[in-house]
């Protein structure tokens, strides 16, 4: 059986944004994956609500930033086939810089440390799929939470596109299938979130098979 690594935010955890709590596990999107694998991979949900690429974050009660993480999930998970990133929407708050370019040059690095990590054996590195979320949208206020960018939040898919396509790895855009909930204007219902799960199962299972999505094509 293959392994992924679903490596993300709040948006992979399942953050409910009416409740703040987190959606039944049926329609979180790494085990809706799972399960539309049909028992081929089991896909190891890690994700945790306000999780950046690669910058620190000391509001939160824990670690936030992803490159720091990243390495301790890698080694407590080897050997994994493939990981996938879904991260951008929290370095694009204000306190981040607000800006997409910060958002790329940390998946920029999450994909370095994904490349050059000690494996055992090392050449069980993993392939990679990275995943723009779905951009953010007004929320209750006018605005999304935390003052983030619409504009911005839209910047992120193809400018990840662009880098997956320049570092050689596959990329998917959760917002042709999500779409953030009115309630905050970033998190998604149950409904949006078990729908990412469901359009990464044909992708991933090419990537399993040792195939690529083809980047020149919109997924």
């Amino acid at each position: 059986m293959k392994s992924i690594l679903a490596f993300g935010d709040s948006l992979t955890w399942g953050a409910d944004p009416e409740t703040g709590l987190r959606h039944p596990v049926e329609f979180r999107w790494p085990e809706r994956l799972e399960q539309l694998l049909e028992g081929r991979a089991r896909v190891l949900a890690e994700g945790l609500g306000g999780r950046t690429t690669c910058y620190d974050d000391h509001t939160g009660p824990s670690c936030r930033n992803g490159a720091k993480a990243l390495e301790v999930a890698l080694a407590s998970h080897m050997p994994l086939d493939l990981v996938i990133f879904m991260l951008g929407t929290n370095d694009i708050k204000p306190a981040h810089g607000g800006r997409a370019e910060a958002a790329v040059s940390g998946m920029r690095r999450l994909v370095q440390i994904v490349s050059t990590f000690p494996y055992k054996p090392q050449s069980a590195q993993p392939s990679m799929l990275i995943v723009a979320p779905p951009a953010c949208s007004e929320g209750a206020g006018g605005v999304p939470a935390a003052g983030r960018s619409i504009a911005e939040s839209l910047r992120l898919a193809p400018l990840y596109q662009k880098l997956a396509l320049e570092l050689g790895h596959s990329f998917f855009d959760a917002g042709a299938v999500a779409k953030a909930s009115p309630i905050d204007g970033v998190h998604l219902d149950r409904e949006m979130t078990a729908a990412i799960g469901e359009a990464l199962a044909g992708p991933v299972s090419e990537l399993l098979s040792g195939g690529r999505i083809r980047l020149e094509e919109k997924v």
